[in-house]
């Protein structure tokens, strides 16, 4: 639905901090579906870890967000104007290690919204198993 240069203006984040690669599916005010691919050109994977690539679980959770940001910035005009800020992150447990050649599939869908505020709670899959789950809030503020 979505591709890298609609993502761009969506979201301020840049290399080496974009972590979206896609959006598959979009329902306003309801829920998306993003895509991530891992490969070993990632530049955190030269320090976590040496001759054993793991995706840190912290930005397994950025990830997510970034892709439920997008859904959130739908709800606003002008979004190049905004920002997404976290407010919580609750209830994260991460299943399984995401290695170099994964494809997390990030399903988040929006539990609350009300105003700049909104809360959703979020998964995210590699072939179709839960690798890492959330509850997060976040709110939109002005650049």
């Amino acid at each position: 639905m979505l591709g890298i240069e609609e993502i761009m203006k969506a979201l301020p984040h840049r290399y080496p901090f974009l972590l979206v690669d896609r959006i598959l599916e979009m329902e306003a005010k309801k829920r998306v579906v993003g895509l991530k691919n891992v490969t070993i050109n990632e530049p955190f994977f030269e320090g976590h870890f040496p001759g054993h690539p793991i995706m840190p679980g912290v930005l397994i959770v950025e990830a997510m967000a970034q892709v439920g940001g997008i859904l959130l910035m739908g709800e606003f005009e002008d979004p190049e104007s905004k920002v997404v800020y976290f407010m919580s992150l609750d209830n994260v447990k991460f299943r399984r290690p995401v290695k170099p050649g994964d494809q997390l599939r990030f399903e988040l869908e929006m539990t609350q919204i009300r105003g700049p505020v909104c809360k959703m709670r979020g998964i995210a899959k590699v072939d179709g198993e839960v690798v890492c789950e959330a509850d997060m809030a976040a709110m939109v503020r002005d650049k």
